[in-house]
Formats: C-alpha cells, sequence, structure tokens
C-alpha cells in the first residue's frame, strides 16, 4: 500500500483562526526556492521596519520608578530625540530582532496556499472540521488516534443522532496541535515532561485585520512593533499587506501580573495611541481573532519521539522567544521530520522511539533551529523580576549570544495572578472594588472596564467601524461559529474551587467573551462564542489539586470557532 499521510484539522477550513506574521521564512524558501510572495494573497517582502516604545499619553498605566523616570528623560530631551506622538523610535535595534529579507504573510492565506500543493500530488489528504479527541496508546506506544464524538449534548452524553468517534490506525502519528492542543497535552501527561522541562511562560495574541485609510502612506512590506503601552508588559505589532490592509495586535503575557488583563480592551486602548492613531485614524475592521503562544521556548521542549509518536511545531518547543519568531521554527521542525520518516521507510525501519530519535531528534539537533533555540532559552527570564529587568536581560542574551542572561524562575501561572485588592493597593479601596464587583455582575458588563475607568482611562470612543464594543466586533469581524452535536471543550474541572476563586481571570480574558458569571459562582461556557484562542487553559488562578502544573480549567477537542482564513 503507498504510504498516505491524513492530517484531521479541528476548524472547518484550513488556517482558520490563525495571524498575521513575519518571518525570515529561511526553511520555508528552502521548500520553495522559486517562491514568489506574490503568488499568495496578502503576502509582501519585508520592506522597512521600526520599533517604537510608546509612552503613556494619559498617566493612567502603572509604570515602575524606573520606566517613570526613563520617560521623564525622553520628553525633558525630546528636542534631540526621534521623539513624536508619545512616541520614541528607536535609533537602532539589534540584529537578531531584525527580519531582514523576510516575508510577511498572512498564515491563513500562506497555509491554503500550501495545502493546495500538498494534496495535489494525491499523497496528503487534510480533512478540516475534524477533530480528534484523544491518542490511542497501548502499552507505551501510540497506535493512532481517535476522532471526537458526534451527537451528543454539552456534557458529552450520548443524544440524538449519537455517533461515537472513529479509531484510525496508524504507523506514525504526528502531534501538531499547537501549545494548548488536546493530543499534545495527553502526550505529556502520559510520558511526562524531560527533567527541567515545563510549560509556564504564555502570552494571548489578540488582533485586527483593518482596511487602512485611503490616503495612507504606509507601504506593503511595513513592520512595526511597539512596547510600553497601553501597559509596560504588553508589546504590539503592525503589518501592513499590498491593498491597503494591515494585520496589528497586541501580545499580553501571563507574566503580565495582573488579574483582569482583557486582551481586547487593551487592543483598543494601544489602538488609539497618538503614535499609532495617526495611521488607525479612518481604518475598517475586516475581522479579528486571538491566539495562544507558547512563551517557553526550548525549555517548554516535550519529548520529541516515542513509539509511534513524533512532535512538531509550537507545541513541540519551536517558538524562540528571544527573536520573537516562531513560523519558520515550526515549518523546519516538519521538515526534519519528513525527511526521517523517508529516512525510515527506505531503509524499512518502524517508528519506534530509538529509531525517530536517531532520524528526526539528531536533525532536529544538529540543525540552528536547536542552535537558536539554546541561545534564547533563558533570554527572558529577567521578565520574571519586571519589565526593565526583562529588556536589560533579553539585550545582554542577544549580544552574547546567550552566554549572559539575567536570572528569574518562572512561576506557574496560577502562582503569580494577585487578587484584585493586591493588584490596585493604593488605587481603589477594597469596598470600592467589592461594590465594582457587584454592581458589573448585576449589570453583566466587564469589571475590567470599570476597574480602569476607575483609575483613569478614558472611555472608548466607539465610531462603528474600528473601535467597537466587543461584543459587536463577534457581530462584525469574528465570524464565529460552532456546529450542534459536540460537547463543550473548556470544562471548569473542579466547580468548587471556582466558587471560592475570587479574581475569575478566566471570564475577563476570555476572548470570545464566551466565559460569563453563571450560578453559584462557577463560570458558565458558550462554545459557539468562543474563538479557540485557549488562553483560559492558563488564566486561571486555581491550581489542579493533583498536578501543580495545570489549573482547574480543561482545555479540550473542540469543533467551530474563527471563520476567515485572512487572519
Amino acid at each position: 500500500m503507498p504510504l498516505q499521510v491524513l492530517c484531521y484539522e479541528r476548524a472547518d477550513d484550513v488556517g482558520f483562526g490563525v495571524s498575521g506574521v513575519v518571518t525570515r521564512a529561511r526553511a520555508i524558501k528552502e521548500s520553495f526556492p522559486d517562491l514568489d510572495p506574490a503568488e499568495i494573497p496578502m503576502s509582501a517582502p519585508v520592506s522597512d521596519e521600526k520599533v517604537l516604545y510608546l509612552l503613556d499619553p494619559g498617566g493612567a498605566s502603572r509604570r515602575s520608578t524606573a520606566l517613570r523616570c526613563a520617560d521623564a528623560c525622553i520628553k525633558a530631551f525630546s528636542g534631540l530625540l526621534p521623539f513624536k506622538d508619545y512616541a520614541l523610535e528607536l535609533p537602532w535595534t539589534p540584529d537578531f530582532l531584525h527580519k531582514g529579507d523576510g516575508v510577511l504573510l498572512s498564515m491563513g492565506q500562506f497555509m491554503q496556499w500550501v495545502s493546495a500543493r500538498v494534496q495535489s500530488a494525491g499523497t496528503v489528504q487534510i480533512w478540516p472540521g475534524t477533530p480528534v479527541s484523544e491518542a490511542l496508546i497501548d502499552a507505551g506506544e501510540v497506535k493512532g488516534v481517535r476522532l471526537i464524538d458526534q451527537g451528543v449534548d454539552k456534557q458529552g452524553r450520548p443524544a440524538e443522532g449519537f455517533m461515537p468517534g472513529m479509531d484510525i490506525q496508524a504507523a506514525l502519528t504526528v502531534v501538531g496541535d499547537g501549545p494548548v492542543g488536546p493530543i499534545g497535552q495527553q502526550i505529556d501527561r502520559a510520558f511526562g515532561m524531560p527533567e527541567g522541562h515545563h510549560m509556564r511562560d504564555w502570552a494571548v495574541g489578540m488582533k485586527f485585520v483593518v482596511d487602512l485609510p485611503e490616503d495612507t502612506g504606509l507601504k506593503p512590506g511595513f513592520v512595526l512593533h511597539t512596547f510600553g503601552y497601553p501597559e509596560p508588559e504588553i508589546f504590539g505589532f503592525m503589518y501592513v499587506h499590498p491593498d491597503r490592509i494591515a494585520s496589528l495586535g497586541i501580545f499580553v503575557p501571563s507574566w503580565f501580573d495582573s488579574p483582569v488583563r482583557t486582551a481586547y480592551t487593551y487592543l483598543q486602548h494601544w489602538m488609539l495611541h497618538p503614535g499609532l492613531w495617526q495611521h488607525l485614524k479612518g481604518a475598517k475592521l475586516r475581522s479579528w481573532g486571538a491566539k495562544t503562544l507558547g512563551e517557553s521556548g526550548r525549555r517548554g521542549e516535550p519529548h520529541l519521539a516515542g513509539n509511534g509518536y513524533a512532535r512538531i511545531g509550537e507545541g513541540s518547543g519551536t517558538t524562540n522567544v528571544l527573536t520573537g519568531s516562531g513560523v519558520d521554527e515550526a515549518w523546519i521542525s516538519g521538515v526534519q521530520l519528513a525527511e526521517a520518516v523517508v529516512e525510515l521507510l527506505k531503509d524499512k525501519k518502524p517508528f519506534t522511539r530509538e529509531n525517530l530519535e536517531q532520524t528526526y531528534v539528531r536533525r532536529r539537533r544538529q540543525s540552528w533551529l536547536d542552535e537558536e533555540a539554546r541561545v534564547a532559552e533563558k533570554s527572558r527570564d529577567g521578565f520574571q523580576k519586571g519589565v526593565v529587568y526583562g529588556m536589560i536581560g533579553m539585550a545582554l542574551a542577544g549580544l552574547t549570544k546567550g552566554r549572559l542572561t539575567l536570572g528569574g524562575h518562572p512561576l506557574r501561572p496560577h502562582e503569580r495572578v494577585p487578587t484584585l485588592e493586591k493588584y490596585y493597593a493604593g488605587r481603589i479601596r477594597a469596598a470600592e472594588i467589592e461594590q465594582l464587583r457587584k454592581e458589573c455582575h448585576i449589570k453583566g458588563t466587564s469589571l475590567h472596564a470599570a476597574l480602569m475607568h476607575r483609575v483613569g482611562w478614558r472611555g472608548i470612543p466607539y465610531d462603528g467601524k474600528l473601535l467597537m464594543s466587543h461584543q459587536d466586533a463577534l457581530l462584525l469581524g469574528g465570524k464565529v461559529q460552532a456546529p450542534p452535536g459536540y460537547a463543550d471543550h473548556v470544562v471548569f474541572l473542579y466547580p468548587e474551587l471556582c466558587e471560592k476563586c475570587g479574581t475569575r481571570i478566566c471570564i475577563e480574558l476570555c476572548s470570545g467573551q464566551a466565559i460569563t458569571p453563571g450560578e453559584s459562582g462557577v463560570p458558565a461556557f458558550d462554545r459557539e462564542k468562543c474563538v479557540h484562542c485557549g488562553a483560559c487553559m492558563w488564566n486561571c488562578s486555581q491550581a489542579h489539586p493533583e498536578d501543580a502544573e495545570r489549573m482547574n480549567i480543561s482545555f479540550r477537542a473542540g469543533t467551530g470557532g474563527l471563520h476567515s482564513a485572512e487572519n
């Protein structure tokens, strides 16, 4: 029987719900030597790169004494610096942050372009809308996968039209379901993590795809990165595609020690910063989305291979946390495994752990992927002690090729979430916080928005085109759908832990407003609003009683989500 590669895709089509990116595309160009970005919708070669440090124009953000001093110095010497609209353009950035002759892509469009090519030969089949429920593990060997049950209620109990998930046997199961994928989680629980490795650093990326104003001066291929605002821990980006289309957004990291980190609210404040609004005034929302990023890098690398299985992509620890890149790294991990598979098939060897380590893992260890991952491994540890400390640590790691870093022990996300009272100490009294909590619960409104308004954040001037409520964005730009007959994929494991939780960070953080206040303090989940970003899994202040590395929210296999291939 000829080789057959079956790819089961959770989303309803290839590339739904991913992100606009800028990448050096080294491995991608090796796979497609004649790659012409013009052949791929929304793609362009990088033409210009800038980095802006954003000062706070309103005085509401939480800035350390060091940052306040730095801001004061920048303002004092603004006439001598490239400073305009509360934004300082960095006159120099290190080479490791540049994308050079890279490519700006819509990952959704790129993946559809690639899928058409890999399926044309007949060896590869891609099955969208087919979530995998679990790996089939027998005596320490992965024998294949089981597809998700259909015709069930929200709790997964058989209902009208019940059809149990089909078992698919395979000689090799390739797990590439990202940093919060259910199969990757199952494999980690079954076989453990390598000694000293863990997934504790995360970020949620919230992004818009917009039509820029007709008179925009921004050219295709322009890359902008920002830091410093709306809170010092939040980073931003804007990538300009052809035809006046831009991808823009923010990254909210797990080491941002706030119990109410609503990414959507922060994104709107970021767009309104004078340094950005000059480009965005008059823009119109096309689509939006959100995604969890695994920020542990090589430290989050699981066992890459075992009997009958191999790990590739972001869920295998490929993201370079120093250069902020992951697409090319994920791509080359798949190429390396493909080469190893061909070698083993040619030699008629089985897909055992030993054989996969001698072929796939060996290739990975001898490549630039692993070399650069080692340089970056501890580069962000300094952020555990603050933004300024973290920025200095990144610079040291990059300039010394990883030989010098600033130490910091990554904490589990649930260990670093403070209470509302502690976070707002000195700014809002505990009694007032409790009053706001009750009022927001009765009105069904965001507690985060009320707290931000209380400490001085200005209201968002909705225009119905780019600036709009979270709910309106869901209706106009989210394109979120969920077919009936499937179980909820977000589950609160121990309701009693939810009942005593005082932060309920999962509600404020939810990218699609799918998690809302429920009865008896246990949040309610609406599958039809979920964008499958997976951020709820690591935005929980309650530890799992039996596994300190996990929290009280289980993110499982599920259908639906975003329906846009341009994100």
